[in-house]
């Protein structure tokens, strides 16, 4: 697990009796953004929630920055600088912007990061800055979804889980959050990103995991897998 920061290692997880991740594992190295792929069902929340501690794995074990444990709750995930935006965004819909900021703020422990601060979000997402006092669930989805990522910058993450991030976004609001994810990735944040469209994925990822039927099916490199000329439509049902 050398350079990696987090790391999911032979993980099988189960919702009840039935059986969603096999054997998986995944690397996600230092300052790097993965690209997480598979059709509906093939086990990328599911790979999320394990990541995030909501999902506890019946066997494998999770690496954050070195330390290796088989169950953490998703608060001592959070305190190891992981943070999640999830699928659907799950904001405070009955917070204003301000306060859902407010309320997941955790103070930097990273030396190499710059410390994100409620000016720096509004600095980010200035929409949040006029909507600061609106009540959270009366944006729109795109804004929620700004909404969404602050929040998760304002625990000061380490590692930032994304989970469709441009699930029922216009084209517009979708070029801009995925400009801001960029531009994460270039301030030194390391980034899983799930994503239904495939070929954004590839233009933004260095590395790539495709999951199917619970298992992983290809991982590797971004630029290798498009050099060696990867069949997508085989994987994901696209070309």
């Amino acid at each position: 697990m050398a350079n990696s920061i987090l790391a999911l290692d032979g993980i099988d997880a189960f919702y009840g009796d039935s059986h969603i991740l096999h054997n998986v594992s995944m690397v996600l190295g230092q300052g790097r953004l993965m690209g997480l792929l598979g059709r509906n069902g093939a086990g990328k929340s599911t790979s999320m929630s394990v990541a995030m501690g909501v999902l506890a794995p019946r066997r494998g074990r999770i690496h954050v920055g070195g330390k290796s444990m088989a169950k953490v709750a998703p608060e001592a995930m959070s305190a190891l600088g992981v943070a999640l935006v999830p699928q659907g965004r799950r904001i405070f819909k009955s917070l204003t912007v301000r306060e859902n900021l407010v309320v997941a703020a955790r103070k930097a422990k990273s030396r190499s990061l710059k410390p994100w601060t409620m000016e720096r979000v509004y600095e980010t997402f200035p929409r949040l800055r006029e909507r600061q006092n609106q009540t959270a669930g009366l944006m729109s989805g795109g804004e929620q979804q700004m909404l969404a990522i602050g929040r998760a910058l304002m625990t000061n993450p380490r590692v930032l889980l994304m989970d469709e991030p441009s699930e029922g976004l216009a084209p517009q609001i979708v070029a801009e959050v995925m400009a801001t994810i960029r531009n994460l990735k270039e301030d030194g944040l390391s980034i899983i990103l799930v994503e239904q469209n495939a070929k954004l994925v590839f233009e933004m990822a260095d590395d790539i995991v495709i999951l199917n039927s619970g298992q992983v099916a290809v991982s590797g490199a971004s630029a290798d897998l498009l050099r060696d000329g990867i069949d997508l439509h085989q994987y994901l049902g696209v070309f």
